[in-house]
């Protein structure tokens, strides 16, 4: 048991609970892992399922299957996207090339899958697992849902993951034993990337050497190794010469007109909002304007609210160009 957490790097706290509750075998009915997104939070949660299960099988084996998500006993559940009737994850979104303007949700009928899954009898284990990764994420009719579920739980185990439990109902807070995860130092930060496997060559090979990270990514990541890695992600990924024309913007209006095109053209609602977080940050740095990060929070209140993306971004880029 000493060694389950070997990897888990940064997190004292939440190694010293879970080894005492393996130890000791008095596992409480739910646990919530809460804390920023990329400290570790998902590694934790496959080592502390992999303690649960030890002596079902061997340790290599059973890490493999838990990696793979294949372990008959256990379901994760994420958020999803909705489309002709079907729920797609977030990968099989991007993969069937589904709109994602949208953020994706935890939802009714998923809740009942998992209320389903924890009533039938485990195949291998002694008990039957659940991990809900971004519970914040739940709608209203899915939480409560989910809180019939833990008032009764029976003799199964429920892991929540949350990146914001304050937007979770204090009644499913009170009935999960809290998970604290911390940021991690930028030593800490720094250690968890040097031991990651390295990034596969490009096909074809690019000869120049890695560019380094803009301004802003590493404080956008705020000690979250994996947080750090989607801002990389995200900034590779935008189409060239964006940034630039945010950070210059022009007050010629079709100039604003034709931008506010281009970003709604190539980006979707995720890379959308992403780029909103880059731009407030550099904004903040290089004018301290709060009447700027104001606006900019508007139009992120209207994306997130299904306002038409093309036009609130026009109406944005006309009233910040003039300012």
């Amino acid at each position: 048991m000493a060694d389950l957490f070997a990897d888990l790097v940064g997190q004292p706290q939440a190694v010293v609970l879970l080894q005492a509750a393996l130890e000791r075998r008095r596992l409480a009915p739910a646990y919530l892992f809460a804390g920023p997104e990329g400290v570790g939070r998902r590694l934790a949660v496959l080592r502390f399922l992999e303690g649960v299960l030890a002596g079902t099988e061997g340790s290599a084996s059973l890490r493999r299957r838990l990696a793979q998500g294949n372990h008959p006993d256990l379901l994760w559940v994420e958020p999803t996207y909705q489309h002709q009737g079907q729920l797609y994850t977030a990968a099989q979104a991007l993969e069937q090339g589904l709109s994602r303007r949208a953020l994706p949700q935890l939802r009714l009928e998923q809740v009942r899958e998992l209320t389903r899954f924890l009533a039938r009898r485990p195949v291998e284990a002694d008990r039957c697992l659940v991990v809900v990764d971004t519970a914040e994420a739940m709608a209203e009719g899915a939480a409560n849902a989910l809180l019939k579920t833990l008032e009764e739980p029976g003799d199964s185990l429920l892991v929540l993951i949350s990146a914001a439990p304050e937007q979770l109902l204090s009644t499913i807070r009170s009935r999960c034993q809290q998970v604290p995860f911390a940021r991690l130092s930028p030593a800490l930060l720094a250690q968890v990337l040097a031991a990651l496997p390295p990034t596969p060559p490009a096909d074809p090979p690019i000869a120049d050497p890695p560019i380094a990270d803009p301004p802003g990514l590493l404080d956008l990541a705020a000690g979250s190794p994996g947080a750090l890695l989607e801002h990389r992600r995200q900034w590779q990924a935008l189409p060239a010469g964006v940034a630039e024309r945010l950070l210059d913007l022009s007050p010629d209006p079709l100039e604003a007109l034709a931008l506010a095109r281009d970003l709604t053209e190539a980006l979707d609602g995720e890379q959308q909002l992403w780029l909103l977080d880059w731009w407030q940050w550099q904004l903040w740095h290089r004018h301290h304007q709060p009447q700027s990060l104001r606006r900019l929070e508007l139009l992120r209140r209207q994306l997130l609210a299904y306002v038409q993306p093309r036009l609130a971004w026009e109406v944005a880029l006309l009233e910040l160009g003039l300012r």
